[in-house]
């Protein structure tokens, strides 16, 4: 991928309007529709070996709960200090409370979160543990949730709700994880809102319409029906995904490659990746892109803009283990940081 070599003059122009656009984010009010996770961090020390399997007897330590899949969006967002409005579903269990309590005590307006009986809150829960002088390390999952969709009832009070908010708030995000929350009436109840920012990992044309797309490269690849190996076949997925989604800007997210962004006006811009040497864990990184994205643009950025301050936010959740956030301050430090330090971007 080739990337402008004025890339970082630009953005040291654009330095003082980023940095203004960052402390503004307060001022911005967002719904977010989506697939909402409880992800769980279970942690502790080996003790032994049991008797009655060859598995390890592990002593809790500590347990950790933090919103994941599309509540990772709604999380961000109210980190980064934006008004947020949830719109999903959560089951009538204690995963459910325990989002809830960590919504509620983010500032995020719940009211949309509606409860579904006939289905849990989709939960994953990762067990780690270490023995002496080793490092933590993953030994299993269980993932909470039901293959059953929502009913019919629940799908439509929620479009209800949705086609009530969208209007109102300064813009919409549909998270899309796949696991029921985006029947067509509510997709059609959030493309009601404007700007529309969609976030799916799949059947982007469902949405379309919509003004933004942020797919990764293999839900590119997916979507165009091809594979992006080079800059041509890069060129060709933006304008297909362009086309078929009928948006006006699609942001292609390519990891240790950056970002590319293209226009419906055919302007295309390649961002590079500001951190490749502290990449620790690229979970949820897209829903901090997508979050910073949405906060710039709805201030008035230009889509330059608020694609530079998505690929700002994640190159610092990478730094972290697990589903994690950003702040302002910590946005604003990393930006003044390598701008004094004179990084400049590896372009390949």
């Amino acid at each position: 991928m080739t990337f402008d070599p004025d890339f970082m003059p630009l953005l040291r122009r654009s330095t003082d309007r980023l940095l203004t656009l960052i402390d503004r984010f307060g001022e911005a009010q967002v719904l977010v529709v989506g697939d909402l996770t409880l992800d769980e961090f279970l942690t502790g020390y080996v003790e032994r070996i049991s008797r009655e399997a060859p598995v390890p007897i592990i002593r809790h330590e500590r347990t950790r709960q933090v919103p994941g899949g599309g509540a990772n969006a709604v999380y961000n967002l109210a980190k980064l200090g934006a008004n947020v409005q949830v719109a999903g579903f959560l089951g009538d269990d204690v995963q459910g409370l325990a989002m809830r309590q960590i919504f509620e005590a983010a500032g995020i307006d719940t009211t949309g979160a509606l409860v579904e009986a006939a289905r849990p809150t989709v939960t994953k829960t990762r067990i780690s543990a270490h023995s002496r002088q080793s490092v933590t390390q993953q030994i299993v999952r269980f993932d909470r949730k039901s293959d059953d969709p929502p009913t019919a009832a629940d799908c439509d009070r929620l479009a209800e709700f949705v086609a009530d908010r969208a209007p109102k708030a300064q813009a919409v995000v549909c998270s899309d994880y796949g696991d029921g929350v985006f029947s067509s009436g509510v997709i059609q109840a959030a493309l009601t809102g404007q700007p529309v920012i969609v976030d799916a990992q799949k059947e982007l044309t469902r949405y379309r319409g919509a003004t933004w797309f942020t797919p990764n490269l293999p839900e590119a690849e997916q979507e165009a029906g091809f594979g992006i190996t080079d800059q041509e076949s890069l060129l060709k997925a933006g304008a297909t995904l362009l086309a078929k989604t009928e948006a006006e800007y699609v942001l292609i997210t390519c990891g240790e490659s950056g970002m590319s962004l293209f226009g419906r006006s055919g302007d295309v811009s390649h961002i590079p990746a500001f951190n490749r040497a502290e990449v620790f864990d690229v979970t949820g990184a897209g829903d901090t892109v997508v979050a910073a994205l949405t906060l710039g643009y709805v201030l008035g950025a230009t889509p330059w803009e608020a694609a530079v301050l998505g690929n700002l936010a994640a190159s610092l959740v990478v730094r972290h283990i697990g589903t994690a956030t950003t702040s302002r301050d910590e946005m604003k430090r990393a930006l003044k940081a390598m701008l004094d330090r004179g990084d400049s971007p590896e372009f390949t």
